[in-house]
């Protein structure tokens, strides 16, 4: 899966501070939801996560705010189903939006106002 990481704490004025790479698909917990992920919006905690975070040299995905459509469903989800389109703001403590997919826990998501375009529904975390 393609994705947009950082694996030291670089200045954005260097040409290495984010680059693509390729990563494994997350796979759903029984309370998440895989996200098929159509836009995202920048979060302030993304710069001060890429600016005061080392990963040691592995790729660290940041991205929290993010709207996409629900491509599975862990096997304790409720609230979600396939196809649904949703919005979020994601975790600290797990890999971010700035991917083609994400596994994000169901009770900080919601349902993406359908009246509202991708970008749009990425901006309102």
């Amino acid at each position: 899966m393609k994705a947009v990481a950082f694996r030291r704490s670089l200045p954005v004025s260097e040409a290495d501070c984010l680059e693509d790479v390729e990563v494994p698909e997350p796979a759903p917990g029984p309370r998440d939801l895989l996200v098929g992920v159509r836009a995202v919006s920048v979060n302030p905690v993304d710069t001060k996560l890429r600016r005061n975070t080392d990963p040691g040299g592995e790729p660290c995905i940041l991205g929290f705010d993010a709207a996409g459509e629900v491509l599975a469903v862990g096997s304790e989800v409720e609230r979600f189903a396939v196809g649904d389109e949703v919005y979020y703001a994601g975790a600290v403590d797990r890999p971010g939006s700035n991917a083609q997919r994400q596994a994000v826990d169901e009770r900080i998501v919601g349902h993406k106002p359908r009246s509202l375009s991708w970008s749009e529904g990425a901006a309102l975390p």
